[in-house]
């Protein structure tokens, strides 16, 4: 991938500044399932969570999500962000806030 898949645009970086979830839809494990990584600002630095959910459960108020964690990393600062995300093979640039990701995914 290019470097400058590997730097993040100025409305992301700032909505991470501020406090805001950013998340991305993934490829998930198997069908009926949805995928979704998401970067959580945290006082001491990122939370980085790769969850998956049964699709029927993601319509309506349903609170019984069977979410899995599939793994989670912690970052301290945006540098180290970056470098969970070039090891998970995200770049920054699929992120979008978090209520926004049901539309986009990596498949």
């Amino acid at each position: 991938m290019g470097e400058g898949e590997w730097e993040w645009p100025a409305a992301e970086l700032t909505a991470l500044r501020l406090g805001r979830r950013l998340g991305v839809r993934v490829p998930a494990s198997r069908p009926h399932r949805w995928s979704f990584v998401h970067i959580v600002p945290e006082a001491s630095g990122f939370v980085v969570a790769h969850w998956e959910f049964e699709a029927d459960h993601l319509e309506g108020h349903d609170h019984d999500l069977q979410a899995i964690l599939l793994r989670q990393a912690a970052a301290a600062d945006p540098a180290e962000l970056l470098a969970v995300l070039r090891e998970w093979d995200l770049p920054p640039g699929l992120f979008r806030s978090s209520w926004d990701t049901v539309g986009s995914h990596g498949e």
